[in-house]
């Protein structure tokens, strides 16, 4: 299977966008990251390898992870978009703690039977879905 890394760098060729030193580093702590992460925080990882680039280029680098479709934005309420890994992965929901912050990734497929059931009784046709249950998790209750 192609990695994130290897895809990133086709679609770049495909763009007629170049491929640096920079991207590769970027992209490399964003995967390695494992979580959700905002440009602050990867600019954080980032700087602790290469302290010449600039959260603009961590910017502007998942800007362009999205639109590769390699990672996807997220907002969970509190106003900073952060960015998972969506290349690869199933789609999932998640569980948001309103008290620490933690983010509980869920991949359940009978909650995926649910929702296509429930959009074939109503005849609709989705074209993308997210669930956010928002609550406090087992260590802050």
């Amino acid at each position: 299977m192609v990695t994130a890394t290897e895809a990133f760098k086709t679609f770049l060729k495909n763009k007629n966008l170049q491929q640096t030193a920079q991207r590769d580093l970027i992209v490399e702590e964003f995967v390695k990251a494992g979580r959700h992460v905002s440009v602050e925080e990867l600019y954080s990882l980032v700087r602790k390898k290469e302290a010449s680039i600039g959260q603009v280029t961590i910017f502007r680098t998942l800007k362009l992870l999205a639109e590769a479709k390699i990672a996807k934005p997220v907002n969970f309420g509190d106003k900073i978009v952060r960015y998972e890994l969506k290349y690869g992965t199933q789609h999932h929901d998640h569980l948001v703690c309103t008290q620490c912050g933690a983010v509980i990734e869920v991949l359940d497929p009978k909650l995926e039977r649910i929702q296509e059931q429930l959009c074939k009784k109503y005849k609709f046709a989705p074209s993308r879905h997210r669930l956010e249950i928002f609550g406090r998790c087992q260590d802050c209750q």
